[in-house]
């Protein structure tokens, strides 16, 4: 079972006529991902490497029976185009997009929660690598051929990161389930405990790796759920162990301004739920490996 999309799963692009968007668009094809549409306002007509182009997300689902969404749109449009995939009745929507205004970000929060929780869209990003469930679909713009399906699941703040984890488990021989680029500005869609709670019912899981770094709450907060909820293993990452504070590194979340906020006081609080964190990237497949042993 996959958490968030399948090989069944309907897919848009919405600004599938951008240069970025058409390539990766042409790779999700190629990795076997149902993409049935794309949107571009004033580009219903048109194809992309024979997809459909409509002008809006609508019309395409309208056409297609569209369940999932890619934004591949500028910042400054990006959030007016998450909140018309939620009202198109999209159930999940990943956002590529780096730099959207948190302000914007705000207001889309706002919105989503306008619908009741049964009906409301799943959202990940922005400024994420979005969801692979290897060997089914891809949503997004991981490398597909460094995932081995199998039973880790993956959620990572840092694509790039989470990227080094799927790779160091491929060495291993070790598959992963879904991987979830959750994304690394300050206000996101989903959070780790939105992904740790699909991850403890899907039944295709087994173990569980979180990629985290410096700034917000988020680690901590997993920590607890971890803590009161998860009965999968849990291993941990936290990027950032010798950044000063109060100066952002990379991501626009990650940034300590606040006690919790820095890896080392979320390595603290993380091994205190019964997490088992890395002590750097390099060891992240060697310490999921060990625990896979240890549980099995």
């Amino acid at each position: 079972m996959s958490i968030l999309l399948d090989r069944d799963t309907r897919v848009i692009v919405q600004g599938i006529t951008g240069r970025m968007a058409r390539f990766h668009t042409m790779d999700m094809l190629n990795y076997g991902t149902n993409v049935v549409g794309g949107v571009v306002p004033g580009k219903g007509g048109e194809t992309v490497e024979g997809v459909p182009v409509f002008d809006t997300v609508k019309q395409a689902v309208e056409a297609t029976g569209a369940e999932a969404s890619l934004v591949f749109v500028p910042p400054p449009f990006a959030a007016d185009s998450i909140m018309e995939a939620a009202d198109a009745g999209i159930r999940y929507c990943a956002c590529i997009t780096d730099g959207i205004p948190a302000q914007d970000m705000i207001r889309v929060k706002r919105y989503m929660y306008r619908y009741p929780k049964d009906k409301r869209m799943v959202l990940t990003g922005p400024n994420c690598a979005g969801t692979i469930s290897p060997g089914k679909a891809l949503l997004g713009i991981m490398p597909g051929h460094i995932y081995l399906p199998g039973n880790v699941g993956i959620i990572g703040r840092s694509g790039t990161l989470g990227y080094e984890a799927a790779a160091q488990l491929k060495e291993r021989g070790i598959g992963v389930s879904t991987s979830v680029g959750i994304g690394g500005d300050p206000i996101n869609g989903s959070s780790f405990r939105d992904i740790l709670e699909r991850f403890e019912w899907d039944e295709d899981t087994e173990v569980i790796a979180m990629i985290g770094e410096i700034g917000g709450p988020q680690e901590a907060e997993a920590a607890e759920y971890i803590r009161d909820h998860i009965s999968k293993p849990v291993i941990a990452y936290v990027a950032g162990l010798t950044a000063p504070k109060g100066r952002t590194m990379g991501h626009a979340g990650a940034i300590i301004s606040a006690f919790g906020e820095s890896a080392s006081e979320k390595v603290e609080i993380l091994s205190a739920a019964g997490v088992t964190v890395a002590e750097n990237p390099a060891v992240i497949g060697e310490t999921i490996a060990r625990v896979m042993r240890k549980a099995a």
